[in-house]
């Protein structure tokens, strides 16, 4: 074990480095604490340490695509959205990092400082009041300890911060935020968003909201970062700075304070508790490569390792006074793990247009904001689902007449061809006590720490979801004039939407939660969790943004409990 108590001690410690650990490190950096943060992965540096971010395909070995091989060693993290040649090395390997599926359940990692960030979705709805609301409402879940209006204040200031492209549409279910201008629809686009409105009177195609900077604001510039070049290279890393990641944005910011220090290669092992002092003391690292032990201590400590990863160090973080994990006398954590459902998506075609097309490749996607179960129960399920929408012209006008080789082929090629259109779901799920995750009694990583055991899977309340969502999508894009619409359901796994949460959920009662309003643990104050373990509920628009929202209120209020002595 290392000594040097002093030269490990610092006012605040961050585990994680990913969107919420990112802006968990900026806001107590700003507000003058010397902040640790501890990322298990490697370092990586904006522009630096983006290899692939201007190649063009050719320079790529297999065109993007992984070998035979590679798949085969790599079955779990080759599913994933958008992986490829260009990307993988931001993705972990499977046999690098193993867990143990009880249940089929696929866990998506990147670990390296940035975390997902550099390869999230970008999409970033505000919740509605109905999704704080609703699982109380109609007993499918507990209260949450806060509402909207909590979150609404914060959810600008991290808007204004990171750049949200998207319009002010004056949807309830899709509440308006602090906007840059959004990228045009397309002609298509244009068109089905007006025939769901003249179809439908509460269902409203829009432009969904992006971390992109389509016009970027003074703010923006000042972090190094520029417009979005519309590439969608996105998720190889933007040089650009376009779209928002902790790596190009909330961590340098951080850093210019002076206030931070990154610890790369750090596997956290537990968070220490001192059962004299009634509170957590600090954080055991192991170093990932010399696999050195050393403790780190600070007053406060935010855990943001991403949902699974953070439930996993509470529940190996064991003391006389929580034998169960830290903050466990409900018994409750680790349970109530849930996820969003992507099983389900439409297609057609839409003919004409054929005259028009579109500038670069757009980002982003349109959105049709939830329509289900806002204002009463009138569905056999129970939440909604967000709908995501997009049209664009194929390669090719006569690909199908020369086939795929030959001078008429590749002739072909330089005109666009038909319009196509899709739908798909981002649908809420139910929280079960059923759903958890725990550690294993008997099989560790290389690190010795307890592997992961998932349990998790969906439910009846899924399949009615999915089911109405492909007669509803259908419906709609028929009704706008497409046609041969095709209804798909993949049935992948929970866990490939890469929206894993709770675990270790937010509640006003102690017996039935782990955290407060404030995402203190019940039971030990100064331990903060602010990443996807913290939710009480999935609802159904994209997380990222609300952890955003929630780390930046719970390091300002967790600054202000240190100024009064109260941690």
């Amino acid at each position: 074990m290392s000594n040097g108590k002093q030269k490990n001690t610092y006012d605040a410690i961050v585990i994680g480095s990913g969107i919420s650990g990112g802006w968990a490190a900026k806001e107590l950096c700003e507000q003058g604490l010397k902040t640790l943060v501890l990322e298990r992965g490697r370092n990586v540096e904006h522009i630096k340490d983006y290899p692939t971010a201007t190649m063009p395909p050719w320079e790529f070995k297999h065109r993007g695509r992984m070998t035979t091989d590679f798949l085969k060693e790599n079955p779990l993290i080759s599913k994933a959205a958008g992986y490829g040649e260009d990307n993988a090395h931001f993705f972990v390997k499977d046999k690098d990092h193993p867990y143990i599926q009880e249940k089929p359940f696929d866990w998506i990692r990147g670990y390296q400082v940035g975390g997902k960030s550099l390869t999230w979705g970008r999409a970033c709805q505000r919740w509605s009041q109905f999704e704080f609301t609703n699982p109380e409402r109609f007993g499918y879940g507990i209260a949450w300890p806060i509402g909207y209006d909590d979150v609404a204040p914060w959810y600008s200031h991290v808007e204004k911060f990171i750049g949200v492209c998207g319009n002010k549409d004056g949807i309830e279910s899709m509440p308006d935020g602090e906007f840059l201008p959004p990228f045009d629809m397309n002609a298509v686009q244009e068109v089905i968003s007006k025939k769901i409105s003249e179809n439908y009177k509460d269902r409203h195609l829009v432009h969904a909201r992006w971390a992109h900077l389509t016009k970027p604001n003074q703010i923006h510039l000042d972090q190094g970062r520029a417009q979005c070049q519309a590439r969608n290279l996105c998720m190889r890393g933007c040089p650009f700075g376009g779209y928002f990641s902790s790596v190009s944005s909330t961590l340098p910011w951080a850093k210019r304070t002076g206030n931070l220090t990154i610890r790369p290669f750090s596997v956290v092992h537990s968070i220490i508790y001192d059962e004299k002092l009634g509170k957590a003391t600090g954080v055991r690292v192991i170093d990932t490569n010399t696999k050195e032990t050393t403790d780190y201590f600070a007053r406060v400590i935010f855990l943001n390792a991403s949902a699974l990863n953070s439930n996993l160090v509470l529940l190996n973080s064991k003391s006389n006074r929580f034998p169960n994990g830290l903050g466990n006398d409900s018994g409750l954590l680790g349970k109530y793990v849930a996820f969003q459902n992507y099983r389900a998506s439409v297609g057609g075609e839409m003919e004409g247009y054929l005259d028009s097309y579109y500038y670069g490749r757009n980002p982003t996607e349109l959105i049709l904001a939830n329509y289900r179960n806002l204002y009463t129960q009138e569905t056999d399920y129970f939440g909604g689902f967000t709908t995501f929408m997009g049209a664009n012209r194929e390669r090719g006008a006569a690909e199908t007449q020369h086939g795929e080789i030959g001078a008429a082929y590749k002739e072909s090629l330089t005109e666009p061809g038909r319009w196509t259109v899709y739908m798909y779901m981002q649908g809420e799920t139910v929280p079960k006590i059923t759903n958890h995750v725990r550690l294993s009694d008997d099989q560790k990583d290389q690190w010795g720490i307890p592997l992961l055991i998932t349990s998790v899977e969906y439910d009846e309340n899924d399949e009615r979801m999915v089911k109405d969502f492909l007669v509803q999508s259908k419906e709609m894009l028929e009704k706008a004039g497409c046609t041969n619409v095709s209804t798909y359901e993949n049935k992948q796994a929970p866990g490939l939407d890469i929206h894993e949460m709770g675990g270790c959920r937010m509640g006003k009662d102690s017996k039935t939660s782990l955290l407060n309003k404030w995402n203190q643990l019940h039971h030990c104050k100064n331990v903060f969790v602010t990443d996807g373990a913290c939710m009480t509920s999935t609802g159904n628009q994209s997380p990222s943004i609300l952890y955003m929202a929630l780390t930046a209120r719970a390091a300002t209020y967790a600054v202000a409990e240190m100024k009064k002595g109260n941690l």
